[in-house]
């Protein structure tokens, strides 16, 4: 998971970076292309591309901390009524959103990082940050059960993997598919499996039937079922 949107709002030289570097990867290569490269394609100097890059591989990944900083405040406005599954999995619709604004870039994105191993690496770090929002939220829904972290850590895998499953077909398929009908059948999978049964939801200690059959010693085990079956209306 992660981001591959530019828009009006950023600032024109950022633009300009992310424009030059693509142009440059595509035309010589990623490990060809040095940041020198790319700030004199775009007309910059070094300190303008480190203002807004860290390093190389951030370039390739322009909008991923916005999108992070975006869940988690879609995951911080959540309200106590909510149910954490479908909200956790709203938050990664929020995600396939922004690669579906620019299908160009992130199709060009997704073919560079199949190539290039280190960038491979640098994706995975991102999903991880994904998964640790979605993660830290639901431990915090959960905190009063038992089974709360462990629900907690396998939901979160299981939206993660959901989200970049319908990613992958969609950015496979040249951005011609739906990415948004994508997504929802992946993630409606992990809502149908993991959102919470009210019927199945009752407290532990919630009071059950309890059958007393009353019967003389000698009597056959199978007539003592028969009249358990029959008290349970099962006969």
């Amino acid at each position: 998971m992660g981001t591959a949107s530019t828009n009006s709002t950023k600032p024109a030289m950022r633009d300009s970076l992310i424009a030059a570097a693509f142009q440059l990867f595509l035309e010589r290569g990623y490990e060809q292309t040095t940041v020198d490269d790319i700030v004199t394609l775009a007309g910059v100097g070094r300190r303008s591309f480190f203002r807004y890059f860290p390093s190389k591989e951030d370039v390739v990944f322009p909008d991923h901390e916005q999108a992070l900083a975006d869940m988690t405040r879609f995951l911080a406005a959540s309200a106590d009524s909510d149910d954490p599954v479908v909200r956790v999995c709203d938050a990664a619709r929020l995600v396939m959103r922004m690669y579906a604004e620019n299908p160009t870039f992130s199709v060009q994105r997704y073919r560079l990082t199949r190539e290039v191993a280190g960038l491979r690496a640098y994706e995975l770090s991102v999903v991880w940050r994904y998964e640790k929002t979605l993660g830290d939220y639901l431990r915090t829904r959960w905190a009063d059960r038992r089974d709360g972290t462990l629900r907690a850590n396998v939901v979160a895998a299981a939206v993660v993997a959901a989200h970049n499953h319908a990613l992958r077909h969609w950015l496979r398929s040249g951005g011609e598919v739906d990415p948004q009908a994508e997504v929802d059948r992946a993630l409606d999978f992990v809502r149908a499996t993991w959102s919470p049964d009210p019927a199945s939801e009752a407290p532990a200690d919630a009071t059950e039937d309890v059958v007393v059959v009353i019967t003389k010693r000698s009597t056959p085990m199978w007539r003592v079922v028969r009249e358990v079956e029959s008290s349970l209306g099962e006969g």
